[in-house]
Order: C-alpha cells, then sequence, then structure tokens
C-alpha cells in the first residue's frame, strides 16, 4: 500500500511540482491551498508525510507546524519557504518539524530533504519507544525546555548548520552586516561605560564591567537573529555527519565574514560622525585610540592563542544559548562566557573589525592621538596582517576544534556499531 503525503502551500505551481515529483516515487500525494482544510485532512487520515510552506495568506507555519504536531504527531513534517531564514529553520524544528528546505528547490532537492525527514522520524520514534519501554526503571524525563548536549549536537548538526549552508547569499549578507554592527554596539558600550572609571576600582575591576557591558552584542546577534563568522564555526559538525560539504560552508563562512566587517566598520563611521567620541573632554576617543594601537601591536602569536581562547568560550556561549527556548534562559548562558572572555583579554575579530578601525579614524581624521604611544604602528596594514590575520585564524581554530569538533565526536561520531 502507498504511503499518503499531504502538501499545504498556496502556490499552486509548488502543489503541482510535488504532485509530479512524488507520485513517480510511490507516494498518494494529496494537495491543498488552504492550511485549514490541510489540519482538517491531517486528523481525518494517516499522512507518512506533511510539507508545509510557512507564508500563507493569513496563516502562519510555524502554527501550523505546531498544530500538526499535536494532530498529526506520527507525520514527518517538512517546512519550505521562499523567505527562508536560519531563525525561522531553527523554530520550525523546535515545533516538530523534521527539516527545512528553501525555495525554490530541485526535485533532487525535495527527495533527498523527504527521505531524510523520514530517517528522522523513524529514528525519533524508535528512541520515544525506547524510553517508554524503561520509563518505569529511570527518573522521570527532563522538561523539554531543558536540552543536553547531546541534543544540542544533533540539532547544530542537522538542523542549524544545514539551514544556514543553504540560505540565500543575501539574506547571509545583510544577516552578517547586522551582526557586525551589533557586535560593534558591544564594544561601543563596552568602552562608554569603563572609559572613566577610577583607576582605584582596579583593572580586574574594569575588566569584568567592559565584558559585562560587552555581552549585550552577542545576545543581538543571538536572539534578535544575525550571522556571526565566530558563531558559525559550529557548522563543521554539519559537514562531518555530511549533511552539507566544506565548499558549501566555506563559501557561506567567506560571505559572512565579508559582511561583518561592513557593519562593524558602518558603526565605527557612526561613532566618528556622531561626535560621541568627545565625551569626558575627548577621554572616550583617547581610549578607543589606546585600544586599537594596543591590539595592532600585539605579537602574532599572542594574538592567535588569544584568539584560539576568545572564540572556544564565544562558541560556548552560543552552544549553551541552544539549550534554553526561553529569552531569559538564552540572556544568562551568554552573559557569562562573554564577561569572561572580554575580561580575561581574549580576542575576537569581528570585535576588533569595529575596535581598531574606529582607532584609525580618530587618530588619521580627527588628530586624536594619546601621548606617549608611536601613531605610526596604527594603520591599515597593521590592522589586517599584525591583528585580523593572526585572530581569525585563531578564532577559527578556536571553535572549530574546540567546540564543533569537539562536541561531534564525543556525540555525532559513528561508531562501529552504527557504521555498520
Amino acid at each position: 500500500m502507498k504511503e499518503r503525503m499531504l502538501v499545504i502551500d498556496d502556490d499552486p505551481a509548488v502543489l503541482r511540482s510535488c504532485e509530479a515529483i512524488f507520485g513517480d516515487n510511490g507516494f498518494v500525494v494529496e494537495t491543498t491551498n488552504n492550511p485549514l482544510e490541510g489540519l482538517e485532512l491531517s486528523t481525518q487520515r494517516h499522512y507518512g508525510v506533511i510539507l508545509c510552506d510557512w507564508k500563507m495568506p493569513g496563516f502562519d507555519g510555524l502554527d501550523v507546524i505546531a498544530l500538526l504536531e499535536e494532530r498529526a504527531p506520527d507525520s514527518a513534517v517538512v517546512m519550505f519557504s521562499g523567505y527562508p531564514s536560519v531563525d525561522r529553520a531553527t523554530e520550525a524544528m523546535k515545533r516538530g518539524a523534521m527539516d527545512f528546505l528553501a525555495k525554490p528547490f530541485t526535485p533532487d532537492e525535495i527527495t533527498e530533504v523527504v527521505d531524510k525527514a523520514v530517517r528522522r522520524k523513524l529514528k525519533q520514534e524508535k528512541k520515544v519507544f525506547s524510553r517508554f519501554e524503561t520509563m518505569w526503571n529511570k527518573f522521570p524525563i527532563p522538561s523539554l525546555d531543558d536540552k543536553g548536549p547531546k541534543i544540542i549536537a544533533e540539532t547544530v548538526a542537522q538542523s542549524i548548520g544545514v539551514a544556514k549552508a543553504n540560505s540565500p547569499w543575501i539574506s547571509l549578507f545583510v544577516l552578517g552586516t547586522l551582526a557586525g554592527a551589533y557586535i560593534g554596539f558591544g564594544g561601543l558600550f563596552s568602552a562608554s561605560v569603563t572609559f572613566d572609571l577610577s583607576p582605584a576600582l582596579g583593572l580586574g575591576l574594569k575588566k569584568l564591567i567592559g565584558g559585562a557591558a560587552f555581552s549585550i552584542g552577542l545576545m543581538l546577534v543571538v536572539i534578535a537573529g544575525a550571522e556571526l563568522y565566530t558563531g558559525n564555526s559550529l557548522m563543521v559538525s554539519s559537514v562531518m555527519i555530511g549533511e552539507v560539504t566544506w565548499r558549501r560552508v566555506l563559501a557561506k563562512w567567506s560571505v559572512v565574514y565579508v559582511a561583518n566587517l561592513v557593519g562593524s566598520v558602518l558603526l565605527a563611521l557612526l561613532f566618528y560622525f556622531s561626535g560621541l567620541w568627545k565625551t569626558g573632554g575627548g577621554l572616550l576617543g583617547e581610549t578607543a585610540v589606546k585600544v586599537a594601537h594596543a591590539k595592532v601591536n600585539l605579537g602574532f602569536m599572542e594574538a592567535f592563542v588569544r584568539a584560539v581562547g576568545c572564540n572556544w568560550m564565544v562558541c560556548l556561549a552560543v552552544w549553551m544559548a541552544l539549550a534554553s527556548r526561553q529569552v531569559i534562559g538564552k540572556i544568562f548562558a551568554i552573559f557569562f562566557p562573554i564577561m569572561g572572555f572580554v575580561a580575561i583579554g581574549f580576542e575576537h575579530c569581528v570585535a576588533n573589525m569595529y575596535f581598531i578601525p574606529v582607532g584609525i579614524f580618530l587618530n588619521q581624521w580627527a588628530g586624536v592621538a594619546p601621548s606617549g604611544l608611536d601613531m605610526a604602528s596604527l594603520n591599515w596594514t597593521a590592522f589586517w596582517i599584525d591583528n585580523l590575520l593572526p585572530v581569525t585564524l585563531g578564532n577559527t581554530i578556536g571553535g572549530v576544534v574546540f567546540v564543533g569538533l569537539g562536541y561531534w565526536g564525543a556525540y555525532l561520531r559513528p561508531t562501529p556499531q552504527t557504521a555498520g
């Protein structure tokens, strides 16, 4: 007996395509352009697979996905969209979707996604059955709001990393530009609250306060939604399980990296032209130049090693934020690791895309030159070669090796049993 498939989409072309593709692949395909009718059908009949668009007149596809999870829990649900975003894909997976696909798609692409969704659903059902069999001998199942490291590893590798790798270039560039500005906001906020702190407080407390303020940058990235190069190091786990290729990941990393630079420099220009650097009789501007000068005068190995530690902590902040569905939980998950890396003195390439250009602008355009410093070393060549190069390399290794590959090796690496 053929398996049934339900397709819910307001685009007739998509409905016809799915009928043609899956009708030839052993499915009995039923279609509707009315989400209400689709929900009603899902309660009347059993469908092995349900495909659902998220943008339909009068309906939010995420709400439809959530209702399908209640009404048709045995169906493998796949969401697709002509306006994809990483946040949307992640939220769809949280609400019960087995996979996410961006429009337009080829027959091979949608066939592969549906096949993966069905296999994931079957695997999920086996886990649930296994838990049911032994539930009386175990502790109560924890809240769905609390995700363990293994669940996070699976989510990052199977859904988030795949969604990022398959996102349109323009979406990644826009979100990457926003991320660069958001991290710049963190840097600006940090400098604004620490530039005139009394020396009597001590350097350690000053760095702690600065780190606490800087954490707003990653909060904006994770909660408001943006694409940050350093956080995208986690996409390596999707490569390792064979969901995406290195070529695609490297290409998307490049887009996000350039976009982060654009956003950071835009905020540096905004700060310069706002005149806010004159705060405290120009002391805020002098502090910005001192920070930039110190960063370009780090040794290559110093900058590299500090960058490794930095993105190890940044990726852990992102990782822990994924454990919570509540905004307050994400805030606390982000706050402490980011405060920590800033207080320690680690180096972040996207933050430096703001800190160093703003120092160069103030020095070269406004003549801000703190006494006792050789301003000849603060230039664009030093920015690219002496800081951004080693820091980018270190950030990449810190995130890829110690978090992405680390948790892949712990939870997702094939064992002899699974490989067989």
